[in-house]
């Protein structure tokens, strides 16, 4: 066809003003003329050329915080309603390398517990995978042949928390009988006595992240008791005790500036420094906060290994591998901090350079339950008994959408490693998954005879595991 057949065919596209422009603000290329009907592809060729890339990497372009999904025509003039005679400003975001493919069958079922499964967790690598029951025991399963490997005995009590350390050799469980345990996941071992202080049950634990601390020997635990004791896991001592919170505190979180983030029933947010004095408390929920999440939480959870699946040569290698991920997630702006309570809303914070919330987010009907932060840092999900997942802005704490398809409440999700897909648990038995392009549900995983209290997408993408009331842990696959 030639060149005025094609101008006649489009029409003769109109000609708009358009400049790009990267997430942090930075103006990319100079203004430019292109036709209205340019694509996202088209755009990302563009801007490939504009950042002389070797080889292509992904985008996402937005023009005013609305996402260009076919062309800046459709979307942008006749979907937002904006006039082609100005200069469009386009925001481009890099987008994951890889894909994830959504999980869409049970490859197996692993029975055992002998109770309700209260938490599974993959290792930081994702070869590891681990659970933790009202049995009150921790399994530790083989994922090469999806059957069990070790059970480790000991907790008095349910089992109601377990956190891998940052470099997978050690893993830590927190239970009803007040006490922390240490295992040895290559044996399923206790690593020496139980660590004991706390006069009630066990609530959280988080470890120091590897690009602070690569020897991995330091951990935080809070407890209903209303402290958090710090553990050094060498030398299985309480190294100190933050007590300053007047009720339970609910959720530890151990942040990449090093210091540790504690929320409590008693309405507040405390933030700790490393040698146990209380840094500033951040306050303003009118009820009790439950959970908290880091824009940079993917990153201190996986620290050194991603998704090339490189294991690092010594801790040196892996402290610096971790610093590196931990400063390109962050990017120039401030390692941001969400917070959910009972009073149905959640706080956005930049915690440290403000003690006034950046936004409130509001929209659930009832308890918001869990709150987590995209890999990217850019979108925040949040589950709860309303039966609703919602999405916001991780940066603006704007609303995005609202996930509706559960009918009943949702417990957890957990964000896929690229950022492209979300999975909910909830109390209606099915876990969910969404695709964050289109805001629709993707697919349903049933299969759980009731409800699933706990999910976890491996880091490196590849599989699913879920637990719960049922007493099984089932494990998804693409």
């Amino acid at each position: 066809m030639s060149q005025t057949e094609a101008k006649a065919d489009r029409g003769d596209a109109q000609i708009i003003l358009a400049q790009f422009q990267s997430a942090d603000g930075d103006k990319t290329g100079p203004p430019l003329s292109l036709p209205a009907d340019i694509t996202a592809e088209q755009l990302s060729i563009l801007i490939n050329k504009f950042l002389d890339n070797d080889e292509t990497h992904p985008y996402s372009f937005y023009v005013n915080e609305k996402e260009v999904v076919k062309s800046i025509q459709k979307d942008i003039i006749e979907g937002d309603k904006r006039s082609a005679e100005e200069t469009l400003v386009i925001e481009y975001r890099p987008q994951a390398f890889f894909k994830v493919r959504a999980v869409t069958r049970c490859s197996s079922s692993l029975t055992g517990h002998t109770e309700a499964v209260l938490s599974v967790s993959f290792s930081p690598d994702g070869t590891q995978l681990a659970s933790g029951s009202g049995d009150t025991t921790v399994r530790i399963w083989d994922l090469d042949t999806e059957t069990p490997r070790f059970t480790c005995t000991g907790h008095k009590n349910w089992v109601l928390s377990i956190a891998w350390s940052p470099d997978g050799k050690v893993l830590a469980s927190g239970g009803m009988d007040n006490t922390v345990r240490l295992w040895d996941p290559q044996t399923g071992k206790a690593i020496g006595t139980p660590l004991g202080g706390h006069r009630k049950w066990i609530t959280s634990i988080a470890w120091e992240p590897t690009h602070i601390n690569p020897k991995a020997n330091r951990m935080a635990s809070s407890s209903k008791d209303g402290t958090v004791r710090v553990w050094d896991t060498t030398l299985r001592r309480c190294m100190f005790t933050l007590a300053g919170h007047t009720a339970a505190v609910t959720c530890v979180k151990w942040g990449g500036d090093g210091r540790i983030y504690t929320s409590s029933q008693d309405k507040t947010i405390k933030i700790w420094n490393t040698d146990g004095t209380l840094y500033k408390t951040l306050s303003g929920h009118a009820h009790w906060v439950n959970t908290l999440t880091f824009s940079t939480d993917y990153v201190l959870r996986t620290g050194a290994y991603d998704h090339t699946g490189k294991e690092p040569a010594n801790r040196e290698e892996a402290q610096k591998m971790a610093l590196k991920r931990y400063n390109e997630c962050k990017g120039k702006g401030p390692e941001r901090l969400v917070s959910g309570s009972d009073d149905f809303t959640m706080f956005l914070w930049d915690p440290l350079n403000s003690s006034k919330p950046i936004a409130r987010l509001t929209g659930h009907q009832k308890v918001v339950n869990h709150v987590s932060y995209s890999p990217d840092g850019r979108l925040i999900a949040s589950a709860s008994f309303d039966n609703s997942v919602k999405l916001w802005d991780g940066v603006t704490g704007k609303f995005i959408a609202s996930l509706r398809g559960h009918v009943a409440a949702v417990y957890q999700v957990c964000w896929s490693a690229d950022s492209r897909m979300l999975l909910s648990a909830s109390k209606d038995s099915t876990l969910k998954i969404w695709d964050l392009r289109t805001k629709k549900m993707k697919l349903e995983l049933p299969g759980h005879a009731d409800e699933v209290f706990t999910v976890d997408w491996s880091p490196g993408g590849d599989r699913v595991v879920s637990g719960g009331k049922d007493r099984v842990l089932k494990l998804w696959k693409h």
